[in-house]
């Protein structure tokens, strides 16, 4: 039995739905509430002491981490296949796969916090550092930068140019193809999605307005039956009731763009 406890918006659970998606494995739907930290009770941090969002249950066994989540699903339900069968093909999607990990998926977090996840505005810097920062296991010192009115210009422009390198690499990657590994749908394409989605839903896609492969790729990934059933209503920030503000920071839309080659 697959258990899968995941939230509707967070990124590195809709990377682990599209891959269940993609499989067409079924799963036991365990949903994880992070305005209440139903993620750090005593229950949840038992099964993810990082208290963080996925956990996959497997027939008992507990897989951490959304990219390692979705190669065991790979390994484990091989078909479609997600990645190629060939040792030096997956050392290159390996290397996507760490690139996107350490890169795109921790920039997404500062703009997604700064401009839709401020819940802790107006509590004084102490308030927030011991009962709001302090409490979470991994997330510590990022809560810690972002402090409780949000994030400095400098940690802003920062995400913005390693998103911008994001988008630069698969740009030239899909040159060779329509998907990032050349002609076979993988892994690398899943687990970046949700970043790129996520920056549309921020009204930020004018960061790849320069970027035609992108664009053409992201909307051969919405088509996808996978993408719907990942991306169901109520999974964008968008449409969970969350009012998405600027930047901000001396941060304008037209700073946005220019990352994206204008």
């Amino acid at each position: 039995m697959l258990e899968l406890y995941h939230t509707a918006t967070s990124t590195c659970s809709q990377k682990v739905r599209m891959t269940l998606a993609e499989k067409g494995v079924e799963f036991v739907s365990r949903n994880v509430n992070l305005r209440l930290n139903e993620n750090l009770t005593p229950e949840y941090l038992k099964l993810n002491p990082n208290g963080v969002v996925p956990t996959l249950v497997h027939d008992g066994n507990v897989i951490l981490d959304s990219s390692v989540i979705c190669e065991y699903l790979d390994e484990v339900f091989p078909q479609p296949r997600l990645g190629p069968d060939d040792a030096v093909g997956r050392a290159h999607l390996r290397k996507w796969l760490r690139f996107l990990e350490e890169v795109p998926t921790a920039a997404i977090r500062v703009p997604t916090f700064h401009m839709a996840l401020k819940p802790f505005a107006g509590v004084d810097q102490e308030t927030y550092r011991t009962e709001r920062a302090d409490i979470r296991p991994l997330r510590k010192h990022f809560y810690r930068k972002m402090k409780s009115g949000g994030f400095s210009q400098d940690e802003i422009e920062a995400s913005l140019d390693q998103l911008d390198l994001t988008l630069r690499r698969m740009e030239d990657a899909l040159a060779k193809g329509p998907w990032l590994m050349g002609q076979q749908f993988s892994l690398a394409d899943i687990v970046v999605i949700p970043t790129i989605d996520r920056l549309d839903d921020l009204g930020m896609a004018g960061m790849w307005r320069g970027y035609p492969g992108v664009t053409a790729w992201y909307a051969r990934i919405k088509a996808r039956p996978s993408y719907v059933t990942a991306f169901y209503p109520g999974s964008r920030i968008s449409q969970s009731g969350v009012t998405i503000a600027p930047l901000g920071g001396g941060i304008s839309q037209s700073t946005v763009r220019r990352k994206g080659g204008e």
